[in-house]
């Protein structure tokens, strides 16, 4: 297949063939940085900004370095010294980042649905990078492509999601990107952390790790959030 859509928004709206054809150009991809020249031309000429509201380090870092290995130019973008403090709304430094030619957005926002918001508007590629509570989808395709490499397969599998499930935008990408590939989810936490509502996504709630750990092909440990 080809990949027909202009934004990486979330895995929820993925289709499973969709979310395979992204692992197996990852997989490819994943090779460049192996090799003693990391360069590849894919993206020679574009422009790409990491338009960083929320602070990370291994995400922006992951992007910035995956763009200029594909050859593109990288601007990354801080919030702190913007006119963001200054009170400019998201929408308004999107739009002068396109004027300047943006061809590709990455944002990182503590609200949900920020990278949804900007697409509707925006003329240039719109990347999640983690949207508040919401979705971190390629933090999801990442963990869903380590499982595939270290185990072989998705389907059938049993992932167990453990720790902080409440507030974990990971495990939200991680859910709707193993179910679709036909793996058993299991959310498992204290009480406090984890609630029945996560059923309604069709997954197994448990609250004893000991007794999922027979059960389970994969462990996924999420930290405190």
């Amino acid at each position: 297949m080809t990949w027909n859509r202009k934004h990486l928004l979330d895995l929820q709206s993925l289709r499973a063939e969709e979310i395979v054809h992204l692992l197996d150009t990852a997989r490819e991809f994943k090779a460049v940085g192996e090799r003693s020249i990391k360069k590849v031309p894919a993206l020679r000429g574009k422009t790409v900004v990491n338009l960083f509201v929320e602070p990370s380090t291994r995400t922006r870092i992951s992007f910035e370095l995956a763009a200029l290995r594909l050859s593109a130019d990288v601007i990354n973008f801080s919030a702190e010294a913007s006119s963001l403090k200054k009170g400019e709304t998201l929408k308004d430094t999107a739009r002068n980042l396109e004027a300047l030619n943006a061809d590709i957005i990455i944002l990182r926002h503590g609200a949900s649905g920020a990278p949804h918001f900007l697409s509707r508007f925006l003329g240039a590629h719109v990347l999640n990078a983690g949207d508040g509570p919401h979705e971190h989808p390629t933090q999801g395709l990442l963990d869903i492509l380590t499982i595939r490499q270290c185990r072989g397969r998705i389907d059938g599998l049993t992932v167990a999601l453990v720790g902080d499930i409440a507030h974990s935008r990971t495990a939200r990408s991680n859910i709707w990107g193993l179910k679709k590939l036909g793996a058993h989810v299991i959310v498992c936490g204290p009480a406090t952390l984890v609630s029945r509502q996560w059923e309604k996504l069709g997954v197994e709630v448990a609250y004893n790790l000991d007794e999922i750990l027979p059960r389970c092909d994969v462990l996924n440990l999420l930290r405190i959030q």
